[in-house]
């Protein structure tokens, strides 16, 4: 029986929204990390503790994965989650969060860009214009907030981008060397790769000497675990299974909603909602939609396909 039917539109937006809300609260609790700890500290923390979290999912699954898949979960974890971890603390010591998420909302425009280059993704129009979409009103709620592109330093906005094209690329590696594999052991055995690294770091650095003396250590070292725990290892978890089961694009789609919760959280702390910032958010969701029909036409189309084939058997 299964616990999530992912063949359910509900069940997918459910998922996606989900999503969203834990990466959407992730810049705030990477903000807290950086009062205390470096970027590399910051970083090498939260795959810390994802390894952790994950490894015995790892040691118990080690026999099931067999020969040139260890290469790719090795890409997979550098892509997903390693590479990306690093670049986005480096750069939000120089520039603001808000403009961090507005680049982050590149990801499923880089998503169709290099599944087109190299992945082989057909080119669909409405599926490429709901991104587009999308884009524009992720572009467009942020915009509203008055974003300061003079105070941001250039060199440190394009590692944002760099982690973006990070994502994209191990969404379409995943969809394309991974479908054997499940979702779950994808996230363990990236982890399982990174984790001894950044551990060995940790203890070179001087992290044990700031958590003996910054009486907010403690504090700012457990808004990284819960970024962590669940911003990482069981968002990873559900996002490949919607790369897996869904589609690659649908699944980058998150990166849309993200400035909605990013909204919420400056909603609690008392900033004015302005009518624009609704368009705007309909016009991500619409943008979703269009992606989401057409994904769900293409599945339809496959299964009918598939239909004679099986009678003739």
């Amino acid at each position: 029986m299964k616990i999530l039917n992912l063949d359910k539109p509900i069940i997918q937006w459910l998922l996606l929204l989900l999503l969203a809300f834990v990466w959407g609260s992730s810049f705030i609790l990477m903000k807290r990390g950086l009062e205390t700890f470096s970027n590399f500290q910051v970083a090498s923390l939260r795959i810390a503790i994802a390894y952790f979290f994950l490894l015995p999912i790892a040691i118990k699954n080690l026999r099931k994965i067999k020969g040139k898949y260890w290469g790719y979960l090795l890409i997979a974890g550098l892509l997903g989650n390693g590479l990306p971890a690093f670049l986005f603390t480096t750069a939000q010591t120089q520039i603001s969060s808000s403009l961090t998420g507005m680049l982050n909302s590149l990801v499923p425009l880089f998503t169709v860009l290099v599944g087109l280059i190299g992945f082989g993704l057909k080119l669909r129009i409405k599926r490429f214009a709901g991104v587009l979409l999308g884009l524009v009103g992720a572009i467009g709620l942020l915009s509203v907030q008055g974003l300061n592109f003079g105070d941001s330093n250039l060199a440190y906005a394009l590692l944002v981008v760099l982690a973006t094209i990070c994502y994209a690329t191990n969404i379409n590696f995943i969809k394309t060397y991974l479908g054997p594999i499940n979702s779950i052991d994808i996230t363990a055995f990236g982890f399982f790769f990174l984790g001894p690294p950044v551990i060995l770091y940790l203890f070179m650095s001087d992290f044990y000497h700031i958590m003996q003396s910054d009486p907010e250590a403690t504090t700012n070292l457990f808004y990284i675990a819960l970024l962590s725990v669940f911003g990482t290892a069981l968002a990873v978890i559900l996002f490949n299974i919607l790369i897996k089961k869904v589609s690659a694009v649908y699944a980058s789609s998150v990166t849309y909603i993200i400035p909605i919760f990013a909204l919420m959280w400056g909603f609690i702390d008392g900033e004015v909602i302005k009518g624009m910032h609704i368009l705007w958010i309909s016009v991500i969701l619409s943008g979703i939609y269009i992606v989401n029909r057409e994904n769900l036409k293409l599945n339809r189309k496959a299964k009918k396909e598939l239909k004679p084939q099986n009678l003739n058997k």
